[in-house]
C-alpha cells in the first residue's frame, strides 16, 4: 500500500481560543478559524457582511465568492446563533479548501453574509451534528474530517489535537495520524458515550477527580465533553464550590467565571481528572490566566467554572492543554495521555482504518461504554429533533468570556451555537 501523508495544521493561541490557517478558494484566501471539537460545521464571514463592513474587516479573514472560479452555491440553510444574541446566517456552499496542504475539491461549509461575529469557526465534530441537519431537515454532508477520509488523504477519520501550554505561541492538530513525542506515559482508549445508540458529541465517562490530593469523587461515572472550542472547564456546582472555597476562588456571576489571586498559579498542586486510565493532572499554571492589561493587577481568572443551569460537564481548553487527545470517529473512541508540554520533537505514525488504528494505544479494560449523555454544549440547542431524541435539547451554557485579542472569544462553546 502506498504511504498516505499526514496532515499537521499549526494553531495559534490566543489565550481563550485556538485559530486554524486555511486557505480557501481560487485563487486562495487565507483565514483564520477558531478550531472547535464540539460543533461540526466550517463557517466564515462573507466580505460584505455587515459585521466586517462596520469593523473595517475581519481581523481573521473573510471570505469573497466572487473572487473565487471554483465557488458553488448550495442553498441558503445556514443559520446559526449564540447564547450571547450574536450569530451569522447565509449560504452553504462549496469550494476548494486547504488545510495543512490538504486540498478538500469542493468543501461544503457555511458563509455568514449577515455576521455578529469577528472569526469562523472549523467545526470537526460528527457530521450528525452539523446545525442544519435538525433545524432545516438537511441529511448530514462530509465535513472536514470526514472529506479528508472519503478523498482518500488521510486513511481513518481520525486526529490527534496537542493545545501545548498556556504560554506557547502555538499548538497542532495532526489528522490522520498520531505524534508519540507529544504525549507522555501510556496512550489509553476509550470508548466514547453514545446517546440512545447514536454518537453525537465527544463524551467520555469521568470516573475519579481529586483537587490538591484530595478526593471530590471517585467510583462515579461523569459524562464530559472534550471540547476545544471551550474555553474553560465547566463542572456541577457542588464540585466546583468545593475547589472555590479550596482555592479562595471569588465567583463573578455577571462575568460567568470566578477571579483569583495570580499568585496561586506558582502553586503545586494540581487538579486531576481520572477515566478508569488515565489520570490527566492538570497544573494550576495551566489554570490561571490574567484578566487585566496592567501588569500590576493580581487579579487572574481561575480555569474552572460552574456549569449553572446546564447539566453539561465540559473540559476545554483550560484541561485540554494537559492532554494529548486524539479523536477517532471512525472507531467511535478517544485516546488521551499526558501531554509532553513543549515538546520540539516529532514522531508520526498513521493511524489506520481498523478497529485497532491508534498506533501504541492501550484500550481500557472495564471504561463505562453508556450513561446518561447531557444533550450538548448549547452549541445547536433544539436542532436535531430529527435525528434522534437524544440529540434533541441542548442546555443553556454560562456567559461568553471574552479577550480584547478577539470579539466574542467563547467560554463555552466556539461561540455558544444556539440555533433556535
Amino acid at each position: 500500500m502506498p504511504q498516505i501523508p499526514l496532515y499537521i495544521v499549526t494553531l495559534d493561541n490566543q489565550e481563550t481560543l485556538y485559530l486554524a490557517n486555511l486557505t480557501i478558494g481560487t485563487p486562495g484566501q487565507q483565514i483564520q478559524l477558531h478550531i472547535d471539537t464540539g460543533s461540526s460545521d466550517l463557517w466564515v464571514n462573507a466580505v460584505p457582511s455587515e459585521f466586517c463592513e462596520s469593523n473595517g474587516r475581519c481581523r481573521t479573514g473573510a471570505y469573497d465568492a466572487n473572487a473565487s472560479s471554483t465557488y458553488h452555491y448550495v442553498n441558503s440553510q445556514f443559520d446559526i446563533s449564540y447564547q450571547d444574541g450574536t450569530g451569522a446566517s447565509g449560504d452553504y456552499v462549496k469550494d476548494n479548501v486547504d488545510i495543512g496542504g490538504a486540498i478538500l475539491d469542493g468543501q461544503q461549509f457555511g458563509v455568514g453574509y449577515e455576521s455578529s461575529n469577528g472569526n469562523g469557526v472549523l467545526g470537526i465534530g460528527y457530521p450528525i451534528n452539523e446545525v442544519a441537519v435538525g433545524r432545516a431537515g438537511l441529511k448530514p454532508y462530509p465535513n472536514v474530517p470526514q472529506k479528508l477520509q472519503e478523498q482518500g488523504l488521510v486513511q481513518s477519520n481520525a486526529y490527534s489535537l496537542w493545545l501545548n501550554d498556556m504560554d506557547a505561541n502555538t499548538g497542532s492538530i495532526l489528522f490522520g495520524g498520531v505524534d508519540t513525542e507529544k504525549y507522555e506515559g501510556e496512550l489509553y482508549t476509550l470508548p466514547i458515550l453514545s446517546q440512545s445508540g447514536v454518537y453525537v458529541e465527544f463524551a467520555i465517562g469521568l470516573t475519579e477527580m481529586a483537587s490538591g490530593g484530595k478526593t471530590i469523587f471517585k467510583d462515579e461515572v461523569v459524562p464530559v465533553l472534550l471540547d476545544s472550542g471551550s474555553s474553560l472547564i465547566y463542572l456541577p456546582n457542588k464540585i466546583v464550590d468545593e475547589i472555590y472555597d479550596r482555592y479562595s476562588v471569588t465567583y463573578d456571576t455577571q462575568e460567568g467565571y470566578g477571579f483569583v489571586e495570580c499568585d496561586l498559579a506558582n502553586s503545586d498542586d494540581t487538579i486531576d481528572f481520572t477515566f478508569t486510565k488515565p489520570t490527566i493532572s492538570v497544573p494550576m499554571n495551566e489554570l490561571i490566566f490574567s484578566s487585566s492589561s496592567d501588569p500590576g493587577s493580581n487579579d487572574c481568572v481561575f480555569g474552572i467554572a460552574p456549569s449553572e443551569g446546564s447539566s453539561s460537564v465540559v473540559l476545554g481548553d483550560t484541561f485540554l492543554r494537559s492532554a494529548y487527545v486524539v479523536y477517532d470517529l471512525t472507531n467511535n473512541e478517544i485516546s488521551i495521555a499526558a501531554t509532553n508540554f513543549n515538546s520540539t520533537e516529532s514522531k508520526i505514525q498513521a493511524i489506520t482504518n481498523d478497529s485497532d488504528g491508534v498506533p501504541n494505544a492501550v484500550h481500557v479494560d472495564g471504561a463505562p461504554s453508556t450513561a446518561a449523555v447531557a444533550p450538548g454544549t448549547g452549541r445547536t440547542a433544539s436542532i436535531q429533533s430529527d435525528v434522534s431524541e437524544a440529540s434533541a435539547a441542548k442546555a443553556t451554557p454560562p456567559p461568553t468570556l471574552r479577550k480584547e485579542v478577539l470579539a466574542g472569544a467563547a467560554a463555552m462553546g466556539a461561540g455558544l451555537f444556539m440555533a433556535s
